[in-house]
């Protein structure tokens, strides 16, 4: 049994490798002709070699469940036609047995997909959004034209906005304004600020300058007459530091997209908007799907299981490695589908994560223990329904 496991191990791996290089030489290839227009004189070549280079990571991120489908089916059709997988049904391994052997062979690309999302993805997008915003003026991710927007409450119970145009690295942060409301959301004051530090629990702004508007400005704005005095006064700081929930890691969670966080970031990340009355739709959507996504491996590998039984001799190997190729490529595409329904449905996350994956993993099931006892289902069916032996 082992001497077999690591056969199939081998003959897998191989052809899943070879798989992969091909997809992700392939989409590296058409990223780099959509992003050619950006070659300038500060934008160069290298530069562009350079972001396409740190994206290999989210590529391979987002194939790799389609290599290990594809790379398995061919591995095993390589098998069947050589009557390799003949020798192991032959030697009492049945199609459950085959296919936990398959699930132990897929447990090396689920640590490989875990050190993707969890360390290599986060650093490689991250790296990517400081590379496109130093060169580019721009950074992909939670970054609108007016830069990054925060909310939180207060000590007081009130509401406080903080806008930074800038994200450095180590919780550096330039270009900040602080907008602080009372809990009525009546404006207090807008505090703007050239450098800022972020460290746990503390945000200290530097070269502030503080608008601070007085408390009967809403008064006076309600009266006809004009105010005996000024209802706002402007004072410069050195520094000015600030009690704050946020952290470098929430600042880091704000540049990545939430499928490219790690789960940990993400579930701070889901804490820190739920706390502040924040939307979560999105990023507990993708949590979801991030502890989900392990199981697509398996699923994938269950999927390209079938194929063990096919008969060989009959012909037509080549169709059919197609069709199971085509069912677990419309299998992924469904899958991401269901990410997009279920938003604009409304969906319970669980559902848009786990049932696609269910419903996949029931169906290939199913197809392999029919083709596992293919023989057996036919003389049932002749030996029930009358006609079917004439038809035969």
């Amino acid at each position: 049994m082992r001497t077999a496991r690591r056969y199939l191990a081998k003959e897998i791996y191989r052809s899943s490798s070879v798989v992969l290089i091909a997809l992700l030489g392939l989409f590296t290839f058409f990223a780099l002709i959509e992003e050619l227009d950006k070659v300038g004189t500060q934008f160069t070549l290298m530069n562009l070699f350079y972001m396409q280079a740190l994206a290999l990571p989210t590529y391979l991120y987002d194939l790799l469940p389609i290599g290990v489908l594809i790379g398995s089916v061919l591995a095993l059709a390589g098998l069947a036609q050589r009557n390799e997988l003949v020798i192991l049904r032959v030697s009492g391994i049945s199609g459950l047995k085959l296919l936990g052997m398959l699930w132990v062979v897929t447990i090396p690309w689920v640590v490989g997909a875990f050190l993707l999302s969890e360390v290599i993805t986060p650093a490689a997008e991250l790296k990517a959004s400081e590379v496109s915003l130093n060169l580019l003026g721009r950074a992909e991710g939670g970054r609108m034209s007016s830069g990054y927007w925060f909310k939180e409450t207060d000590a007081q119970g009130g509401t406080r906005i903080i806008n930074i145009s800038k994200l450095n690295t180590n919780g550096a942060v330039s270009q900040i304004t602080l907008y602080e409301f009372r809990a009525g959301q009546e404006l207090t004051s807008i505090s703007q600020a050239e450098h800022g530090q972020f460290t746990d629990g503390t945000l200290l702004l530097k070269n502030v300058t503080e608008t601070i508007i007085d408390e009967s400005s809403v008064q006076a704005l309600a009266d006809t007459t004009p105010p005996s005095a000024p209802v706002t006064r402007v004072e410069q700081r050195a520094e000015r530091l600030l009690n704050t929930t946020l952290t470098p890691e929430r600042l880091i969670a704000r540049v990545l997209t939430p499928e490219r966080m790690s789960i940990l970031d993400l579930a701070d990340y889901i804490n820190y908007l739920s706390d502040n009355n924040l939307q979560t739709d999105r990023q507990v959507v993708a949590l979801w799907r991030k502890v989900a996504y392990p199981f697509t491996l398996f699923v994938m590998m269950t999927i390209a299981a079938p194929i063990a039984f096919m008969q060989t001799r009959k012909g037509g190997v080549g169709s059919k490695v197609f069709i199971g190729i085509l069912l677990g490529v419309g299998f992924f595409m469904g899958n991401q589908l269901a990410l997009n329904v279920g938003m604009l449905s409304r969906w319970a996350p669980w559902v848009t994560a786990l049932v696609p994956n269910l419903a996949a993993l029931a169906i290939a099931f199913g197809a392999l223990l029919l083709m596992e006892n293919q023989h057996g289902v036919r003389r049932f069916i002749q030996n029930r329904v009358p006609w079917s032996k004439t038809l035969a």
